[in-house]
């Protein structure tokens, strides 16, 4: 979408490390290592005000940019990660079954996402520090106008996510597009444009 956006803002993608060209270094990372990176960039190609856009884990980057960068004038979180998610019986269940195998050596272990099977090395580590790191004390602590566009089929960080970042964020409000999924602003791309440049025109 930033494509549609670039008349009249300027617009700036990271590549973020280990997710495009970017390589990932050979040491873990957190979220506050890809926080920094991404304030280098800005500054590299000249800072100044600037409206933040996260979506999933680019929220929980955007989220923590807002309470250290004085130069961030709004936020948009589209389906963002970082909170807390509600746990039933069989994702302890199967911790408490991997803890066990692991200290009495079994060969097979009750597997992981699907997301930290396909990573190696620093990168997994990486996937733990972030994925056990939430952004509710960053969500407190925010104090620009912050705008929350969800998905309500989201499968991937469910609306309840919404409501609670909503309740946390001071300056704050939602907009849930009916039948949309995780990637909302992809499937209702003009609709999400016209909003982001809605809210950037009054910040």
């Amino acid at each position: 979408i930033g494509d549609q956006l670039v008349d009249g803002f300027r617009v700036t993608i990271p590549d973020l490390y280990g997710f495009g060209k970017t390589p990932h270094p050979d040491h873990p990372l957190t979220l506050q290592d890809y926080a920094e990176g991404v304030l280098e960039l800005v500054r590299h190609t000249g800072g100044g005000r600037m409206i933040l856009i996260g979506h999933s884990f680019g929220g929980r980057i955007a989220m923590r940019l807002a309470t250290i960068s004085p130069d961030v004038a709004g936020l948009i979180l589209l389906d963002s990660a970082g909170v807390k998610p509600h746990r039933g019986v069989r994702y302890y269940a199967k911790v408490i079954s991997y803890k066990i195998g692991k200290k009495l050596g079994l060969s097979r272990l009750p597997k992981g996402s699907t997301d930290y099977a396909a990573l190696e090395g620093s990168m997994r580590k990486t996937f733990v520090n972030i994925v056990n790191e939430y952004s509710e004390k960053d969500a407190k602590k925010i104090s620009v106008p912050t705008l929350l566009v969800w998905g309500s089929e989201d499968a991937d960080t469910p609306l309840y996510m919404c409501r609670r970042l909503h309740r946390l964020i001071r300056d704050s409000e939602e907009i849930v597009i009916e039948g949309a999924g995780h990637f909302a602003y992809l499937e209702y791309a003009p609709y999400v444009c016209r909003i982001i440049r809605a809210f950037g025109e009054r910040v």
